[in-house]
């Protein structure tokens, strides 16, 4: 995209208003809708990286703008996805798709393996589109901390596919613990009941189907047979050369709430248990230990992650549902999931009043990137506070791997007492899909 284009349309852009989030929510997009526009730069172009699953879901949060290109490497779901929006221009190859439509699209929606976030996120900024992804932000730390930098020098605008964190009871929980209604919170507990992980790699190479281009889905990961039902297009989470177990899965839906709530950005140290680590897969249960340091005026914090077969069924002396949050402190302890909240003890807080809302309802997590793009106000995940989000969540399977506890000096992406997990903090890339 030439830079007078994106001059010219950014400006445009801000001097339109967007419709609520019921309008964009009721706006099916067509070509024909799209044609007949008598202003159709009042709408973002998009392209989309990725139709089906989780993408699909993606895709139905931007309905609303231009979808002018769609792609996915398995063409099964590409032709499913373009008989919906049949003018969209396909295409296999992201890398591809990102130059031929050069001047042509606004911003870009990814919603692919993880493995893929960062080589297209950092190929989509560096083109100066603006970019919503999928959680987590990137498939390793270095690769979050590379994609929060470019983003802010970029100025474009940004969001991480953590759809709860527009929800109103995250707001409220948020708004209760720096209240101090549970006084100085010393510690956080997040767990959920899902254990993506297990299995060997298998023995026996198979033919890919001809829908599916598998070199392409490989992408930057090292190469490798394909076998039918291991990996595409649902079990490549239990593999670390693509995904990052349950807690790369679920780390930033449930560890949003503590970050946000605490104002937490870095640990100072890391540390993890669970089984006997395998080369190639994720485990099936994983305790981790985050400590925090004191920001401002909040005390020290120690945060434990849990997941799969090691989920608590009692925190802070409470029995807890298979998935959630617990906040400890020195006045009491708070249950909180997507949805509901508990104060503890019940007895202390049977008459409490939640404070005054002082957090504005969202208009909807994907309505509030698409704003952003048009008229450059914030959004509540951009990629600097989920960045470092990503950073933390990603940090507790290098602990793992590596069976140390690790002192962590944040700033410069380094386990200061073993040099053990620096090559699980970055990783080698194919040629033609480096992340830098």
């Amino acid at each position: 995209m030439t830079k007078q284009y994106q001059a010219n349309r950014r400006d445009f852009l801000k001097t339109t208003t967007m419709a609520g989030a019921g309008a964009i929510a009721a706006s099916v997009w067509t070509g024909a809708q799209a044609q007949d526009s008598k202003s159709p730069n009042e709408k973002l172009n998009i392209a989309c990286i990725g139709t089906a699953n989780r993408a699909a879901a993606d895709i139905q949060g931007v309905l609303g703008e231009n979808i002018v290109a769609l792609v996915d490497v398995d063409k099964n779901y590409l032709d499913r996805k373009l008989k919906e929006i049949p003018d969209a221009r396909p295409y296999a190859d992201y890398r591809e798709m990102l130059d031929a439509e050069k001047g042509k699209i606004d911003a870009v929606v990814i919603g692919t393996t993880d493995h893929h976030h960062a080589p297209a996120t950092i190929r989509a900024i560096r083109a100066g589109l603006h970019v919503y992804c999928e959680k987590p932000l990137t498939h390793t730390v270095q690769e979050a901390r590379i994609i929060a930098e470019a983003a802010k020098e970029a100025g474009v605008a940004t969001q991480l596919g953590t759809q709860i964190h527009a929800g109103n009871n995250y707001r409220r929980v948020v708004e209760i613990i720096q209240s101090g209604a549970i006084g100085d919170v010393t510690e956080a507990h997040v767990w959920v009941g899902k254990g993506w992980g297990g299995g060997e790699r298998p023995e026996k190479a198979e033919q890919p189907p001809a829908h599916l281009n598998w070199d392409l889905w490989l992408g930057p990961a090292p190469e490798r047979p394909y076998a039918a039902g291991r990996y595409h297009p649902a079990q490549w989470r239990r593999w670390w050369d693509f995904g990052q177990g349950t807690l790369g899965d679920m780390g930033c839906h449930y560890m949003d709430l503590p970050f946000w709530a605490l104002k937490l950005r870095h640990p100072t140290s890391c540390v993890a248990t669970g089984p006997e680590v395998h080369p190639e897969t994720c485990p099936l249960g994983l305790t981790v230990e985050y400590q925090f340091p004191k920001r401002g005026d909040l005390a020290p914090c120690k945060l434990t992650w849990y997941d799969g077969n090691m989920t608590p069924k009692k925190v802070a002396g409470e029995r807890v549902p298979g998935s959630g949050v617990m906040f400890v402190g020195t006045e009491g302890h708070m249950f909180a999931d997507y949805g509901n909240y508990r104060l503890f003890p019940r007895e202390k807080f049977a008459d409490f009043t939640a404070p005054a809302e002082s957090i504005p309802n969202s208009i909807g997590h994907h309505a509030e990137w698409i704003k952003a793009c048009k008229d450059g106000s914030p959004t509540t995940c951009n990629f600097d506070y989920s960045g470092a989000l990503s950073e933390t969540v990603l940090l507790g399977n290098v602990a793992y791997r590596t069976g140390e506890k690790l002192e962590w000096d944040a700033a410069n992406l380094k386990a200061t007492n073993t040099s053990a997990a620096d090559k699980y903090i970055s990783k080698s890339y194919r040629t033609g899909w480096e992340v830098s």
